[in-house]
């Protein structure tokens, strides 16, 4: 049996879509279904049951002998959150204690740490687990302070020695976009807030620069499709002599005119972008470059390669923001 936390979560969902494609074990899901969006995101799901996020320590503890694997996507994902014990609590505190219980159990822990540890990228973007390039970041929000914090508890386990689940893995999340992301509103991807518009052939606002040098939607990301990151998981999973922590990007940074124009591309609409600037809280916390190095998965042997930016996004579109059921 698979425990999964942020079950039915933006890549939560995705990852049961393709475990139930390859496998026929069952899932205990953790997750709060606070919204119809996030019910359409798992209808379609099968041999899974469903319990709250409070419930999973008490439920891994009672079914020790079920548990094959813990999968740990679920966390405060808001960017611009500002109340530091509850984010903590969850991202920090939980995700500890479900390290010590795997630990303790001897079962595998594959948990999603986060890109936004790297703040704003003048330490590079390397998934190095020592503590000396980890205490070098310098994380531009709670959210990814709580992440670092996190890879930090990490790093000294592994280092001094402690107890250590047999196989663990920190996924650094670039920037995820795809299918069953409509739940998380403005926190949701480009892709997704600009499909609308443009498939009605409206313009686009996107972010104006504020960095001299950088012009108007030259700002970088490195967007990655989201069953590229379910993949990974599915990789690790079935790969049980790999540990550690690794990026997951495509190790390309794109501009988010390139991503823009895939959209309306997709969208089948003439390309009709325009400008906005970025709102003032946000422009001294704001990444305008993210490269994945992913030369640490690599050296694993992991085997795909990563889906472009233009057949991401068509595929996205196509076959799923575009239709009347946009859910996987």
């Amino acid at each position: 049996m698979l425990a999964l936390t942020g079950a039915a979560g933006f890549i939560g969902s995705n990852f049961m879509a393709a475990w139930e494609t390859h496998e026929d074990r069952p899932i205990a899901a953790f997750d709060t279904i606070d919204s119809p969006e996030k019910q359409f995101n798992v209808d379609k799901r099968r041999n899974v049951t469903w319990f709250g996020p409070a419930d999973i320590l008490t439920f891994l503890q009672a079914n020790a002998e079920l548990i094959e694997v813990v999968v740990h996507l679920g966390a405060e994902t808001n960017t611009t959150a500002s109340d530091r014990s509850a984010v903590f609590a969850v991202n920090v505190d939980l995700s500890t204690a479900l390290w010590t219980w795997c630990a303790e159990n001897s079962i595998p822990f594959i948990y999603a740490s986060s890109a936004s540890v790297y703040g704003d990228g003048t330490q590079g973007f390397n998934d190095d687990l020592s503590l000396g390039a980890l205490n070098a970041l310098k994380p531009l929000n709670l959210y990814g302070q709580s992440k670092l914090a996190f890879d930090t508890f990490v790093s000294q386990a592994v280092f001094d020695g402690s107890p250590a689940p047999p196989q663990w893995a920190g996924l650094r999340f670039f920037n995820v976009y795809g299918p069953n992301e409509t739940h998380k509103g403005t926190q949701a991807s480009v892709v997704s807030q600009m499909h609308p518009i443009a498939a009605k052939g409206d313009a686009y606002a996107l972010f104006r620069s504020h960095r001299e040098g950088i012009g108007n939607g030259k700002q970088k990301r490195d967007f990655v499709f989201v069953d590229d990151c379910t993949a990974v998981i599915r990789w690790l999973l079935e790969t049980p002599t790999v540990t550690g922590l690794f990026n997951v990007g495509t190790g390309k940074a794109r501009t988010f005119l390139d991503l823009a124009r895939a959209v309306y591309t997709a969208a089948d609409q003439p390309f009709t972008i325009t400008w906005r600037d970025t709102p003032a809280h946000l422009q001294t916390h704001y990444q305008y470059f993210t490269e994945a190095n992913m030369s640490r998965l690599e050296a694993e042997g992991y085997p795909d390669a990563f889906t472009s930016l233009e057949d991401g996004v068509t595929i996205t579109i196509r076959d799923y923001l575009s239709n009347p059921n946009p859910y996987r």
